[in-house]
């Protein structure tokens, strides 16, 4: 970005703490990674197996219609195509956390004590962040994003009409803010939009995605190539798309030049628990905006109490997502932190005590906690990142609601 443009900072400039420089080395480390793990698990071993293949199976395999070799070479070429984005990712963290001269092009260098340093989880989620692109920053993800960001918009618009015309522009919080479209979007419709995520790899890449690409489909990515199932043609498997869509900033001072009021952006890297009860955040909101995050609470009333402490009073908590309880599974008090992490921190999500509820018992929980249901809608089919052409389709029935705090708490 030029300067004097908006820049949304994703990310700080200094690491003070021992164990967050851990987290975050983890993150960059494992999209340095993510390249020699992705040929090893995707294409090296699949060639060990097809010539392990009797030899006049192989043969056939080689040879038209199936080419099943220039598959392969085609998947790496696709997997490095995915790495020019990863490394331009790295390259900017890089630049951000450490005073080191990285130049454009250049590969990125890890300090010597963190490299090799990305465990499988952190490989993994590097390369879920990469898929998640085609969701939130391809044109062909916009279907997708509609669905989830639709109800948001439209119960913020119906709140927005009933204020004042004189009023200031509506202070809307993202928790989970992931790769920050939702973010640039309610700027984009003069919101005051703040994003909130604890997941240093979406960090990473959102303030990539947002502060340093130069044009609009500067990257090509190929979210379906990890793996070989269910594919309906090899043309699908090898479906590539353009990122990002939009020039963020360019995109800004256009609406600002044809006179759109645009809003503005920014983020906060921490745990929501802990950041938004503190003294200021109280009555700070007019809207907390929340798309696929509900799940991720090991305590949906910490949740709950956290967002109705800092809505104002007649504040909104817009929801939309399924029940994907995403600690079910764990240990007791095993979330927030990995098996082998040693010590850590026992605060914010990473509180003892977890349980999962069903979506009307949810929604009587909101109200227990003291919010007033406004409307609610039930099973709306809702994809992510799904391939429309894949064999296998999975969409969740999500559950849209809007809750109000009352003008008058007890």
């Amino acid at each position: 970005m030029e300067e004097g443009e908006q820049q949304w900072k994703g990310v700080k400039s200094a690491i003070e703490d021992p164990e967050e420089a851990r987290v975050i080395y983890c993150a960059l480390d494992s999209f340095v990674q993510y390249a020699r793990i992705a040929h090893f698990n995707c294409t090296h071993l699949r060639r060990q197996s097809f010539y392990a293949l009797p030899e006049a199976h192989w043969k056939m395999l080689a040879a038209p219609p199936f080419n099943y070799l220039d598959t392969l070479d085609k998947v790496d070429d696709a997997i490095e195509s995915n790495a020019e984005l990863a490394r331009a990712i790295v390259r900017v963290g890089l630049v951000n956390f450490q005073p080191q001269d990285v130049t454009h092009g250049s590969e990125p260098t890890i300090p010597p004590r963190w490299r090799g340093c990305a465990k499988r989880l952190d490989i993994d989620k590097a390369r879920s962040t990469l898929r998640q692109f085609y969701r939130d920053w391809s044109a062909e993800g916009k279907s997708e994003r509609e669905i989830c960001f639709g109800p948001i918009f439209r119960a913020l618009e119906a709140q927005k009409e009933s204020r004042p015309k004189d009023a200031p522009p509506m202070r809307v919080l993202v928790p989970g803010a992931g790769l920050g479209r939702l973010v640039f979007e309610l700027c984009a419709k003069g919101y005051v939009a703040e994003g909130n995520e604890i997941s240093y790899h979406q960090l990473l890449a959102s303030s990539y995605i947002l502060n340093c690409v130069e044009k609009p489909g500067q990257h090509t990515i190929y979210p379906w190539i990890h793996t070989f199932s269910n594919h309906s043609t090899r043309d699908n498997h090898l479906r590539k798309y353009a990122i990002p869509d939009v020039h963020c900033a360019n995109e800004l001072t256009r609406l600002e030049e044809e006179g759109v009021a645009i809003g503005d952006m920014s983020m906060t890297a921490a745990d929501f628990l802990c950041l938004y009860t503190e003294d200021y955040q109280a009555e700070a909101w007019d809207a907390v905006a929340c798309v696929f995050f509900l799940d991720t609470a090991p305590n949906l009333i910490r949740y709950l109490e956290t967002i109705f402490y800092c809505l104002k009073p007649g504040g909104l908590l817009i929801n939309h997502g399924p029940l994907l309880w995403h600690f079910e599974n764990n240990a007791p008090g095993g979330h927030g932190h990995n098996d082998d992490d040693g010590d850590y921190d026992t605060t914010g999500i990473a509180d003892p005590g977890s349980f999962e509820l069903s979506d009307d018992e949810v929604m009587a929980l909101v109200t227990k906690v003291g919010f007033e249901i406004v409307s609610r809608e039930t099973s709306v089919e809702s994809p992510y990142l799904l391939d429309q052409e894949s064999m296998l389709q999975t969409v969740y029935k999500a559950s849209s609601w809007v809750a109000r705090k009352p003008h008058i708490t007890a």
